[in-house]
């Protein structure tokens, strides 16, 4: 029982996580991708998606990069906004550290969440991709971070990019509000 006492306040001061996020997409795609968030497999990357989202920094933000048959990603609050200029779009991410990896044996089946990131393992911050269709060469080289478990109608809708970097031409579909699920 002493033990259960003094580990309460420990568990009282961990992180609330939302079990999950809807990203209700406006342009070629229109609609609501439901994802669950798997804070059990990354926890540091979880907090951070749902941080930004709980601040709004997700809204209004472009799918830049979508790559038939591969993925879309999106989640550059830094220039990634449709207000903004969006040549550098891809480029950036939030006011907040980079996260360190948090890889695990999660296969990269359709409709998995990984975390977007450059040559380095450790560079992970606000970006983050969903798989159109199973991308198993990313498996324990990319954080996953959750799963679509709605919405895949919309997933599929949205706006394709052009060229072997998926760079979307013209206007692309954009996370009009980005909230917290239960």
């Amino acid at each position: 029982m002493r033990k259960l006492l003094l580990a309460l306040p420990l568990l009282m001061a961990a992180p609330a996580f939302a079990s999950g996020i809807d990203i209700t997409v406006a342009g070629e795609a229109n609609g609501v991708i439901s994802i669950d968030l798997l804070e059990n497999l990354a926890p540091k990357h979880v907090e951070r998606i749902t941080t930004l989202a709980e601040e709004g920094k997700y809204d209004g933000v472009v799918f830049h990069r979508v790559i038939e048959g591969f993925m879309a990603q999106t989640g550059d609050v830094e220039f990634g906004r449709l207000d903004g200029d969006m040549s550098r779009a891809g480029m950036g991410g939030s006011d907040l550290p980079d996260l360190p990896a948090e890889f695990s044996n999660e296969d990269y089946a359709r409709g998995v969440v990984g975390m977007a990131r450059s040559q380095n393992p450790n560079s992970a911050n606000s970006q983050f991709f969903i798989t159109f269709a199973p991308a198993s060469f990313l498996n324990g080289q990319y954080t996953v971070v959750g799963k679509v478990t709605g919405g895949f109608e919309v997933l599929d809708a949205i706006k394709r990019g052009t060229g072997p970097n998926g760079s979307v031409i013209g206007k692309p579909d954009v996370m009009v509000k980005v909230t917290e699920t239960e």
